[in-house]
């Protein structure tokens, strides 16, 4: 098995769509693109009970939705690469 093989890069995962890891860090803030997916991202069962389990422990306490959004597609993709 090749290096490439063996640990999968961010940007060959297709499980959300194709979305890479520099693709989400350069999505500005106020793009339409951005705000739909961050509210549809939001809306989801797999992010509310993301929140819950960090709220439980203060860990997502005080952070706007932005951040908790980039936060949970983050270790989304991190799992994934596993």
């Amino acid at each position: 098995m090749s290096d490439s093989q063996s640990s999968p890069s961010f940007e060959n995962i297709s499980g959300l769509g194709g979305l890479s890891k520099d693709l989400l860090n350069h999505l500005p803030e106020d793009s339409d693109i951005w705000h739909s997916l961050k509210q549809a991202i939001a809306a989801s069962s797999g992010f509310k009970r993301w929140q819950l389990e960090r709220s439980s422990d203060g860990r997502a306490s005080g952070l706007n939705l932005d951040t908790l959004v980039r936060s949970y597609l983050r270790e989304t993709l991190e799992t994934l690469a596993y």
